[in-house]
Order: C-alpha cells, then structure tokens, then sequence
C-alpha cells in the first residue's frame, strides 16, 4: 500500500513539473522542438504505426471506439487523448486503462533529463521551452514505446499541423466534423481551420472522414491527392444505415469501406456517436486491410459494446436524473440537444452551465435554450473561465427579456448542482445536465462520485 501511494505520489510530482510549464491554451505554432525531444530519446514516436484523429467535435469519442475496437481484434493499443476530466493519466492509456503512476513516473524520471536538455537548447535559441503539451506528448510516446503498444491511436491537442503530436506519421489520418473553435489559434472560417487540421495527413496516408461541409471537403480531398493517399467520407464509401433507440444507448447499423455490420450494440447516446462509430469503423478497416477486408462481426460487436466515453452525455445521477457533457461549441450543443430530445423523455431540464473565456456563448446558448426550463450558471475551477455574474448577464441577454427570470448564478458548481438536483427533484420527468466545459464536466463527475448519485 504504502508503494501504491508512493507512486501515485511520483506521478502527482509529474503533473505539478508540466503544469510549470506554459499550458495547453497557449500552444506554440511548431514541431521542431518535439521534434529535438524524441530524436534525442531515440524516436519513441515510431515504436507503432499510428492512427491520427483531429477534428472539432467527436475526436475523443470516435478515438476511444477505435482504441476499443482494434483491442477487441486482439491488438495490444495505446491511446492519448485529450483533455483529461479528473486526472492527467486518463489521457494515456494502455490497453484501454489509464497509464499507471508507476510508469508515468518511471518513463519521466527517464526522460526528464532529455527534457531539461531540449529546453536548454530552446532557451539557446531564444525561444520558449517545451509546453505542457509538448512534454505531456513526449511522455506519452515514451509510455506507449515502453509497454510496447501494437498501434497507437493518436488524437490531435489542437489543429494538426503544428501539433506536438504531429511529430509522428499516421497511416491513417481521421476527421471528425470541422467547425469554428479555437479561431484565434486557427483561423477565423472552416476552409482555414480545415487546413490546419488537413497537416496530419502524411504521405500515402489513407484519410477517413466523417461528412463536412463542402469547403472542408474540398480541402481534405486536395490534401489526400497531394500525397497520393486513399481518399473515404462517411456518406459516400460507408455511412450509418440505421440507428435505433436501445437501452443503455443504441443499436446500429453500419455500411463500413468493406461490407455491412448489422445491428451493433452501441452503449453511447446521440446520431453523432453512431455517426462516430462508422467512421471509427472505416478508419479500423483502413489501418488492418487497407478497407479491402471485412472485420469479424463478433470483433465490432466485442469492441463497440465495451466502449465508453466519459463526460460525454454521461449519466452520473438518477434520483433526479443528472447528465454530464463535455459540449462546449455550439456544434457540440447541438448534438447535445438532439440527443436529449430523441434518448430522453424528459419533460424540463435545468442546465447547469459553465464556459471558458474566448467561447460562443451565444452559440452554444441558442443551441441548448429550446430545451431548457432554467440556466444555472456556474464558473468553472479555472483562470479561463468567464465569471458566474458575466455569465449569467450574457444568457439572460441571448433568452430575452420574457425568459431571463430563468437565470440565475451560483459561484460554486456543488451549489448550482444542489440548486439544480432539488428543483428537479420536486417534479416527475425533470432533469439536471452540466454542460458548456470539460473542465466543468469533469468537476461534476467528481462531484458526483464523491456523493455517491450513480448508487442505487
């Protein structure tokens, strides 16, 4: 026990030394100093093919079906995600589970040193050390060299080109659906924020994906030709057949790049995530047979049911209901409302809402407002969040004058939550979803797990 807590110790230690670091909200616009990381540690990036998956919304869904799927073939897997909802090691996994402290703080201790070398030559250089995110890549290519991993699945921190993650080559390269996020950082229209994420697809590639808009088409088209990879998006080459309403989530049906798939158990609610699904499927049957080979059914069956998605659409509360979803786009906020209004039967819902600095409120707003009785509105645990008050003022100003008596703040999520649980709670087919961040999310599934809702 006492060894246990040693470790988690270690790998706290980790955490604190990247968050010295400059974060994940200001990356730096190149690859070379990732680069000079991995080089210098003897090129962990190119351990195991990779599959490399950006986008806007959906990049972590979809990543975690094609992890789970590709382990269900018998494949040993490594996964990085991000952002992480409780703790940093949610977002390297092994095998389908979080890295263990023991090896996060075994593969630091091992590649710090090269780390403090790389900053030395930045600093040399005049230019900024290593990022957050650019450590946190390094440190995940090391895990996944060290387990070893067959494949690793790759999902994109921001953009694509310039991406630390960029450093490594994806046989495949996957795109979920492209929209306006991030444009300061991106760019200000989906045609420029398309070519940046267009970056990671790398010679002979083959590109996966999901619809788009015809602009962002026509960019990831032209990048595929450009280096002669195979070109498939959903709607054309595969596509949802048929979703239905199921327990627990839903059934699907998939026409994948190389044969149908008939009545899949997804345990994941919303059209978006069976949409996820097929292109997760097409990016599987492109990376083991070059979509030429028809999977086992009993592999997709075994892979899509065992998938999970935390903070997206999660129930972590019944009595009353409580919902958590990572949507904080108004892209998101869309898919979030549809899927409440097809899954769910519930007659009133209060958002407990909390956004960032920089987001569309309005946006993300006007997607949920349909739907929503109230708005308690919160501010997430972080220096990027726009103030509970603020925030309140801007939804109230998006609602209108006839419904801003529906807002109200609450400077603490847990109060905006007990608020939200006893109104819902005074009424049959009322319920709570926390929304607008994932950092917010997150704070909500710790909340919820400490009380104990999920518990019957």
């Amino acid at each position: 026990m006492t060894e246990e807590l040693d470790f988690t110790d270690a790998a706290d230690a980790v955490y604190r030394s990247l968050l010295e670091r400059v974060g994940e909200a200001a990356p730096e616009r190149r690859l070379d100093a990732t680069r000079r990381a991995v080089e210098i540690l003897g090129d962990p990036h190119r351990a195991a093919p990779v599959i490399h998956i950006t986008g806007t919304n959906g990049k972590t869904s979809t990543s975690r079906m094609i992890e789970s799927i590709l382990r269900a073939g018998g494949l040993r897997t490594g996964l990085m995600t991000s952002p992480h909802l409780e703790r940093f090691t949610e977002r390297i996994l092994i095998d389908g589970e979080p890295v263990s402290d023991e090896a996060v703080a075994r593969n630091w201790e091992e590649i710090e040193p090269f780390i403090a070398m790389v900053d030395a030559q930045l600093a040399a250089d005049g230019t900024a050390r290593l990022t957050f995110f650019e450590a946190l890549t390094v440190l995940a290519f090391a895990c996944f060299a060290d387990a070893p991993v067959d494949v690793v699945v790759l999902e994109v921190g921001m953009g694509g080109e310039w991406d630390s993650t960029n450093v490594a080559d994806g046989q495949v390269a996957v795109f979920t659906p492209i929209a306006l996020d991030h444009e300061s950082a991106l760019g200000t229209t989906v045609e420029q924020i398309a070519r940046t994420k267009a970056g990671i697809v790398k010679a002979e590639a083959a590109v996966v994906t999901a619809f788009q808009t015809p602009e962002v088409l026509t960019v990831l088209r032209d990048r595929a030709a450009e280096h002669g990879g195979t070109f498939a998006v959903e709607g054309g080459a595969f596509a949802v057949l048929d979703s239905r309403v199921a327990v627990g989530g839903q059934l699907i049906s998939v026409k994948g790049l190389a044969g149908e798939y008939r009545d899949l158990e997804l345990p994941l609610f919303g059209r978006h995530q069976a949409e996820n699904a097929a292109v997760a499927i097409a990016a599987v049957e492109s990376f083991l047979g070059a979509g030429t080979m028809r999977m086992a059914d009993e592999v997709l069956q075994q892979g899509l049911g065992a998938v999970t998605s935390p903070g997206r659409l999660q129930m972590v509360g019944t009595e009353p209901p409580v919902l958590v979803d990572a949507a904080h786009n108004p892209h998101g906020a869309l898919a979030l409302g549809a899927a409440l209004g097809e899954y769910f039967d519930f007659d009133e819902v209060a958002f407990v809402l909390g956004v960032l600095g920089g987001k569309d409120v309005a946006g993300i707003v006007g997607a949920l407002a349909p739907l929503a009785t109230r708005f308690i509105v919160t501010a997430p645990e972080s220096d990027r969040a726009i103030g509970a008050d603020e925030l309140a003022a801007s939804v109230a100003r998006e609602l209108g004058p006839e419904r801003a008596g529906f807002v109200e703040a609450a400077g603490r999520l847990d109060d905006a939550l007990d608020e939200a649980r006893d109104w819902a709670a005074a009424a049959p087919k009322r319920a709570v979803v926390v929304t607008g961040s994932i950092v917010l999310a997150g704070e909500a599934i710790a909340i919820a797990t400490d009380r104990g809702w999920g518990r019957s």
